[in-house]
């Protein structure tokens, strides 16, 4: 069975791009950011949102801005107007109090998932005691089949 090639990384990258957004993910990216610059406009944000991303799924700038307003109705960031320097009004964004709890809280949530999730692949890899070969390997797909069929 022939496998779809991901446009954007190719067919030797096990990329998650076939996994869409995963929405909820941009919550915990946002807040870190919020936390290492200490304010940011949402354009600033949205240009370094990749480098933090958890997953090859593009962020779009409406779900960045969708995250910025239910975190901010939530209480975990705060925004006001910057109407200084040429240009229109812009938002600046940064973080709460509860805002730095909420990413502490975010931080045990994904290190809990990132353990199972490490135990699942793990357990996906074995094979009767055997560990099977990697994903990515030319002709896993083929012998993966060949013991479903044979």
């Amino acid at each position: 069975m022939a496998h779809d090639v991901c446009p954007r990384h190719g067919k030797d990258h096990p990329c998650t791009c076939a996994m869409g957004n995963i929405y909820r993910f941009v919550e915990p990216v946002v807040l870190l950011m919020l936390r290492e610059k200490g304010h940011s406009y949402g354009y600033d944000l949205a240009a370094t949102l990749k480098q933090h991303s958890l997953t090859d799924a593009e962020i779009e700038g409406a779900s960045l801005y969708r995250t910025l307003r239910r975190l901010e109705t939530n209480g975990h960031v705060r925004s006001s107007w910057d109407v200084h320097g040429s240009g229109p009004a812009r938002r600046i964004y940064s973080l709460t109090a509860e805002g730095e709890q909420h990413l502490a809280e975010w931080s045990q949530v994904l290190d809990h998932l990132s353990k199972a999730m490490a135990r699942f692949v793990r357990d996906a890899h074995k094979t009767n005691g055997e560990v099977a070969q990697s994903v990515g390997a030319p002709g896993a797909q083929r012998a993966k089949t060949s013991r479903v069929r044979g």
